[in-house]
């Protein structure tokens, strides 16, 4: 059996454990590879203090709609998707928050994507709602991880649909998925 630091290590995706201040109380090193780049974050001197700066300037910022975490940011060439867990627990008899962050790296598609858009002249907004669909997500899903509400999504679905001359949201998936083979 591996050790944890072992299996650490070889990890590809973040994970961040901050305290009520946002601050890191725990950053694994596939995170602050990520956090860092282009740096290398063994030769940073004070690792934690830019950590902690550089996870509230690319990972939190405020929201109307009380979602402090992003749902994507780029680190160099790479995007991830975050995923925010909120907790409670008990550390030296009193109780305290905490906030688990997850980095996973979205799979590159741009090959795809690029010519979704040059075949029906889809914006950057346009082709990130129909790589949402793709993955089944809801209006209301796709309004939640674009930050946008589910009417515009479903204004840019009425557009997206003119565009790929397509009645239904799975007309719209049959000729994105037709376009992509």
């Amino acid at each position: 059996m591996q050790n944890a630091a072992a299996i650490m290590a070889k990890s590809s995706e973040g994970f961040l454990l901050l305290d009520d201040a946002m601050s890191p109380i725990f950053v694994n090193p596939a995170a602050a590879q990520i956090l860092a780049y282009p740096e290398n974050p063994e030769r940073l001197k004070n690792l934690s203090t830019y950590l902690a700066n550089r996870i509230r300037s690319t990972l939190f910022s405020e929201r109307p709609n009380g979602t402090p975490l992003v749902a994507t940011f780029l680190s160099g060439r790479r995007t991830y998707n975050c995923r925010g867990f909120p907790g409670h627990g008990m550390a030296n008899g009193a109780v305290r928050s905490y906030f688990a962050v997850l980095l996973e790296r979205r799979s590159p598609r741009t090959a795809p994507r690029v010519r979704l858009s040059e075949k029906f002249h889809l914006t950057n907004r346009e082709q990130e709602v129909t790589e949402f669909l793709l993955q089944g997500l809801t209006s209301k899903e796709i309004g939640v991880q674009m930050q946008i509400s589910p009417n515009t999504v479903k204004t840019y679905l009425r557009l997206i649909m003119v565009k790929m001359d397509a009645s239904t949201r799975s007309g719209v998936v049959g000729k994105a998925l037709s376009t992509e083979m």
